[in-house]
């Protein structure tokens, strides 16, 4: 059997052309993706106002209003400079100051008041008791610099720093408007004079609870005194307007509170110590 003889030309071609073909048979076809660009977001439209500015209607200045610079309603201020008339009214320190002096100079009379028997040792230190003579020349002293006044019970003893002022001492606690009776000292204790106590009675009583509304009426009768010059105070503030109408009543009303209390503690502590005088 013969063989066909194939050309190398012709076998060359069938081999690239077969290449060719499974080459094409396994690619896959590429895809092109078209991208569209979108378009920029508009910005959006802010409408813009438009504002006025218009400064506020301040009260014509006059002589009520310049004095009227503070008053209680107010916000405080850090550096407060020179108090202003309307603060001078509504200012009652000094009101309050002189009704204090009429509480403690009725509780100073008060205590010196002896109603049963009682004595206080102020009441005898306090006498004035005359040194030296008539040709050398006399000296009033106070009893209390000189002496020493010790209370037990119903027996008081005062006790001299120098025996030459016995007699001085002896004669000014006699001379008392305290109906006192001075003995002679005791040769055990030759520096020491006791001044016996008189029992109490009625009549040391209602003397003593006298005392005490005297006392409380004239305590009353400063707070009055005190009332009327803050009260001339006030009223020159409204002659001369230098304080608002309404400032002045406020002060008005705040003094008469300050007043009332003054009143109400000079009856509280008379009340209290006529109870202590009618009860000893």
């Amino acid at each position: 059997m013969s063989r066909t003889a194939i050309p190398r030309s012709a076998l060359r071609l069938s081999l690239i052309s077969s290449r060719s073909l499974s080459s094409r048979a396994i690619e896959s076809p590429c895809r092109t993706l078209a991208f569209r660009s979108s378009p920029a977001p508009q910005c959006l439209k802010h409408a813009s106002r438009s504002f006025s500015m218009s400064s506020i209607l301040h009260k014509k200045a006059g002589k009520a209003n310049k004095a009227h610079a503070k008053t209680d309603s107010s916000p405080p201020v850090s550096s407060p400079g020179q108090p202003t008339a309307t603060d001078q009214a509504y200012d009652v320190s000094g009101l309050e100051s002189q009704i204090l002096k009429a509480m403690e100079k009725l509780t100073h009379d008060l205590s010196q008041l002896r109603g049963g028997g009682k004595l206080n040792p102020e009441v005898v230190e306090s006498l004035k008791v005359q040194l030296g003579t008539a040709g050398q020349g006399k000296e009033t002293v106070r009893l209390g610099d000189i002496a020493q006044v010790v209370p037990r019970g119903r027996m008081m003893n005062v006790v001299c720093g120098e025996e030459a002022h016995l007699k001085p001492i002896t004669s000014a606690i006699a001379a008392s408007q305290h109906s006192l009776t001075p003995l002679p000292p005791d040769a055990s204790n030759p520096l020491t004079i006791q001044v016996p106590l008189p029992p109490p009675t009625g009549e040391s009583r209602r003397a003593a609870v006298d005392a005490a509304i005297k006392a409380a009426e004239k305590a009353d009768k400063q707070i009055q005194v005190a009332r009327q010059e803050h009260n001339k105070r006030l009223r020159k503030f409204e002659l001369n307007r230098d304080v608002l109408p309404d400032d002045l009543q406020k002060a008005k009303v705040r003094m008469e509170d300050v007043v009332k209390k003054g009143h109400t503690e000079i009856k509280r502590i008379s009340d209290g110590a006529k109870k202590v005088l009618e009860s000893q």
